[in-house]
């Protein structure tokens, strides 16, 4: 037999190498439908980056960001609240710059919201004929309407101020939901979350509005979506929505409703029970992509609802989900760096032991509000002149996940 050259021999060998560390890496390919793997995958590398699409912070230094850490699921990235006649101008600038994160890593999956408010603007935005069909409605030429939208009975009419919960039982609420995960979709989004949806049925408890509309969206992303499907989560303080033993989301999700400790100032934790906390309470059924679970995996996340009128005070407001006086990430983001590192550690590692189906959404750009510091958004980016206001956790999230990676692969 002839003999191999070393130059041969050399390449059979590092192409095997290579082939055992492609095969080491976490799978993150789906098409039509996802596994419970490939899902937890995109879970555990997910990230909040509020309004990313709409060129929140330094898009060029955030893109930076993603590809450091190695981000794959970002939360947050269209982060719609009202502002409803924004919409048509903001998809062109969404589909322009997801487009960019794409070409760093075409495997992210960007995320929009889908609210619980609707405002008085949403009247200066057209109906597409393609929403009334899809309803099977007959098509009108004319403009969405915000009172057509809202509780019949006038349940949260001006919860958000100007704007109020809509009541996902009345058609135009269907309506103007469809219009918005179908532009997303369009857009370049692969995730979708639904906010409170608990507010919004209250006349829809056998949830079969709901799950009409998730339906026709599904529908839609099946067809046009860039691997043929959308996957949803919202809030839900109850463990999930469950219709005849199928849930209704890909994922749920929940803030991590961060506890105080006593007598020890500004420091916090994480326990199971503490007010409405998703942990260990996440509910199964059989998921859209067709696997059953005891337990549907979920995301924690660093909620942000403002701050009290007593801030770094314990029990502020005698409400327990404040965190010393603040929201969660408002709170996060005042701490000392080296404190924000380990509470970061501390937050995976206790959820990974307490319920393996949790995962943490990092905090990777959020709004905030600290009337202390007066700081109005946190960025987990490197401070740098591009952003001076950076708070230098990115390489404190790169590390947590690659050791998870390597723990999983191990």
């Amino acid at each position: 037999m002839k003999k191999l050259s070393k130059f041969v021999i050399f390449c059979l060998v590092s192409t095997a190498a290579l082939a055992t560390a492609a095969a080491k890496q976490p799978n993150y390919k789906f098409k039509g439908t996802i596994s419970r793997n490939v899902l937890e995958n995109y879970l555990d590398r997910a990230i909040t980056m509020q309004s990313l699409l709409v060129g929140q912070g330094n898009f060029d230094d955030n893109l930076r960001m993603i590809k450091n850490i190695g981000a794959k699921f970002i939360g947050r990235a269209v982060c719609q609240w009202g502002q409803e006649a924004d919409i048509p101008q903001n998809l062109i600038k969404e589909k322009e710059l997801a487009i960019k994160v794409h070409d760093i890593d075409p495997d992210i999956i960007l995320q929009a919201c889908i609210f619980e408010i609707v405002t008085p603007r949403v009247n200066q935005l057209a109906i597409p004929d393609w929403a009334f069909r899809a309803l099977s409605l007959p098509v009108e030429h004319r403009n969405f309407n915000y009172d057509l939208m809202l509780y019949p009975d006038g349940k949260f009419k001006g919860q958000w101020g100007r704007g109020s919960v809509p009541d996902i039982s009345r058609n135009e609420t269907k309506l103007f939901f469809y219009y918005l995960g179908a532009s997303y979709i369009d857009a370049g989004i692969e995730g979708l979350h639904f906010g409170q949806v608990e507010l919004m049925n209250k006349n829809d408890r056998n949830l079969d509005h709901y799950a009409q509309v998730l339906g026709l969206i599904r529908e839609y992303a099946h067809k046009h979506a860039r691997r043929k499907m959308v996957i949803c989560d919202s809030h839900v303080p109850s463990g999930g929505f469950v219709k005849d033993g199928h849930l209704l989301m890909d994922v749920h999700a929940f803030p991590l409703r961060i506890e105080e400790t006593p007598d020890k100032p500004e420091e916090a934790k994480l326990e199971v029970g503490h007010t409405d906390a998703l942990f260990l309470r996440s509910k199964g059924g059989i998921t859209p992509s067709g696997w059953s679970c005891e337990h549907l995996p979920y995301l924690v996340e660093f909620d942000n609802y403002g701050v009290s009128k007593q801030p770094s005070q314990a029990h502020a407001a005698g409400l327990n989900i404040w965190v010393w006086g603040y929201d969660e990430i408002s709170w996060f983001a005042h701490q000392p760096a080296a404190y924000r590192r380990q509470w970061l550690y501390y937050a995976f590692d206790w959820i990974k032991k307490t319920d393996p189906n949790g995962h943490v959404e990092m905090p990777g750009g959020r709004q905030t509000t600290s009337p202390i510091d007066k700081k109005r958004w946190y960025y987990a980016n490197h401070q740098s002149t591009a952003v001076p206001e950076g708070q230098g956790d990115e390489d404190t999230i790169r590390d947590i996940w690659a050791a998870n990676d390597k723990s999983k692969l191990n």
